[in-house]
């Protein structure tokens, strides 16, 4: 069991140094957040205003009080231009901690985007949305509650007091951030939407390291997603929904399907709603080349790593949302297929400049 415990602490250890240029936070309820998913978002709603808050907790089961916490706020608006477009401005603030060395990020953003009609009537809309967004943000360590190799005693415990031998040249630094994104989508009378959007986030691609004589650059995140909903009655209808991001080596795939019951008629936003997905990740595996046992070589698949349960309610000017993500991966044996809670909140502001159907129902 010590050995186990051991073998974890040095995977936790060796994922920070060498994925650390790769981090992002990601939330399972990305719908929920608009901002963070795209920049193109901002201001695309059906009301003229909306704050969102996210709070997402992960690996408790295993890291206890050390586990990874996330959190989210926006603000956005929508301002009418012309007869048919639109522009958005918004405001969002992003924290997370990951791990007992405290490794944290804290960022503040801008966005902007302009809403183009491209076709429509009385029955349905097009539009075409650009948009972007520019932040700055802090990441730091707490290097005092990182252990090394030189602080082991050998025999098998752990002295804090021995010299780690190892300095940081900064523990904590700012950087600028941009991003931008792309999104198309329809929508009909009758509740039907479609929607297809991209974004590239880290455009300019800050430098991550702890060390003056390094550079080590954050990989751009590109991010496709897509959905829509699908109406089979007044009162039920599908809305499914998926998102794939590409980050340097690594690659994530959320995809599933909620449920969607009307309280209200249609044109009130009364409704709940239940849904599954699935989140695939790509893993790598080191193994021993078989020819010559010096020689390690990487396996690269495309696995499972959660299923994610979620639940939503919506009525009037509240939408609220929570999902709990049922970890698959090989993890398990420590985790017991525990892996993070979602909470979501909206609130939207709307005032009486309304122009019929504009936007699908994120």
């Amino acid at each position: 069991m010590k050995r186990f415990f051991y073998l974890l602490g040095v995977f936790v250890i060796f994922g920070f140094f060498t994925e650390v240029k790769a981090q992002d936070i990601h939330f399972s309820q990305f719908y929920q957040a608009p901002l963070t998913l795209n920049p193109a978002m901002t201001g695309v709603m059906q009301c003229n205003q909306r704050l969102v808050a996210n709070y997402r907790n992960q690996w408790s089961s295993v890291l206890r009080s050390n586990a990874y916490s996330t959190y989210a706020a926006s603000y956005d608006q929508r301002i009418p231009s012309g007869r048919n477009d639109y522009f958005g401005v918004g405001a969002s603030f992003w924290g997370d901690n990951a791990g007992s060395a405290n490794y944290s990020t804290v960022q503040g953003r801008i966005s902007g985007s302009f809403s183009k009609w491209m076709s429509g009537g009385r029955d349905f809309n097009s539009y075409l949305v650009f948009g972007a967004d520019f932040g700055l943000a802090q990441r730091g360590i707490d290097v005092d509650r990182l252990r090394w190799g030189a602080q082991h005693d050998g025999m098998g415990g752990f002295d804090p007091t021995l010299p780690s031998n190892e300095t940081f040249d900064r523990d904590n630094f700012l950087f600028a951030d941009v991003s931008a994104g792309i999104l198309w989508f329809t929508t009909w009378q009758d509740g039907r939407s479609i929607y297809l959007g991209a974004a590239a986030h880290h455009l300019n691609r800050p430098n991550q390291s702890f060390f003056n004589d390094n550079t080590i650059e954050l990989y751009t995140k590109y991010t496709l997603h897509g959905g829509g909903e699908i109406p089979f009655s007044s009162r039920f209808s599908l809305v499914p929904n998926i998102v794939t991001m590409f980050q340097g080596p690594s690659f994530q795939l959320n995809g599933g399907l909620s449920s969607r019951f009307q309280i209200g008629p249609r044109g009130d936003n009364q409704s709940f709603q239940i849904g599954a997905w699935v989140r695939l990740v790509n893993n790598y595996n080191v193994s021993q080349s078989d020819d010559d046992p010096t020689v390690f070589r990487d396996d690269v698949g495309i696995g499972a790593d959660a299923v994610i349960l979620t639940a939503r309610f919506d009525f009037e000017h509240f939408g609220i949302g929570f999902s709990y993500d049922i970890n698959v991966s090989d993890l398990t044996t420590v985790s017991n297929g525990n892996g993070a809670f979602e909470f979501s909140l909206i609130y939207n502001i709307c005032g009486p400049e309304r122009r019929g159907v504009y936007c699908p129902r994120w």
